[in-house]
């Protein structure tokens, strides 16, 4: 602990940086995902495709593609940009079909009385398709989170600043304080992550707070307005 308030200022600052590389591309990742996903259950030709794909980047080593990406990007081996565009990439690995198994778990009776009303499928897919299958991507986006605080870790093997740099320094030094701080840190910073997770499905689908009745309600409005 009194290592901890002497270095209070590094820490803050680590931490920082960590939480930053964690959330920007799970961020990203959503922006890329969900029309990716969308495009595959549209077209299960392509559908195919972007699964298998999917399937094989999440197989990349981290450390490997940490090491690619600069020669890649065209960056230098310590740019932050490095652990975004890999952290993005394994995200969008993940959610594709997270976001497709999501899809699937809404009820088609509801797809086809949006058609009835008249709504295209963009408009329903963001309507009605989105907004119905939000609690199954978000249980995704909570599985994710939690793995991107871990691999971030991994970029300070080449010396990019995160709390990493903390396990690095503590093996080092043979200082397994600093070790426990960085996994503390790290543990904390992925609850709070799960918890803003957990409170945005709760902002975003309220009608999930009556359980099934308020599923069946939102569905059954849906229908009314298509008789």
């Amino acid at each position: 602990m009194q290592w901890a308030l002497e270095n209070s200022d590094m820490l803050l600052r680590l931490t920082g940086l960590h939480l930053f590389q964690a959330v920007v591309p799970l961020v990203l990742g959503v922006l890329i995902a969900v029309p990716l996903a969308w495009l595959a259950r549209s077209r299960r030709s392509v559908g195919g495709a972007l699964m298998a794909g999917s399937a094989i980047m999440y197989t990349v080593p981290s450390l490997a593609l940490f090491v690619l990406l600069p020669v890649l990007l065209g960056t230098k081996i310590l740019d932050i940009t490095n652990v975004i565009v890999a952290l993005t990439l394994y995200a969008v690995a993940l959610l594709v079909r997270s976001t497709v198994d999501a899809l699937n778990s809404v009820d088609n009776d509801v797809r086809q009385a949006a058609a009835a009303m008249g709504y295209r499928p963009l408009r329903r897919f963001l309507a009605v398709d989105l907004p119905l299958s939000l609690p199954v991507l978000i249980a995704g986006l909570r599985v994710i989170s939690v793995s991107n605080m871990s691999l971030v870790s991994v970029g300070s093997l080449l010396g990019i600043e995160s709390l990493g740099r903390l396990f690095m320094d503590g093996l080092f030094r043979s200082f397994p304080t600093e070790i426990a701080v960085g996994i503390v840190l790290i543990l904390a910073l992925a609850l709070l992550l799960d918890l803003l997770l957990v409170g945005l499905q709760r902002l975003l689908t309220p009608w999930t707070r009556l359980g099934r009745a308020g599923t069946a309600t939102l569905a059954a409005r849906v229908r009314a307005g298509a008789a």
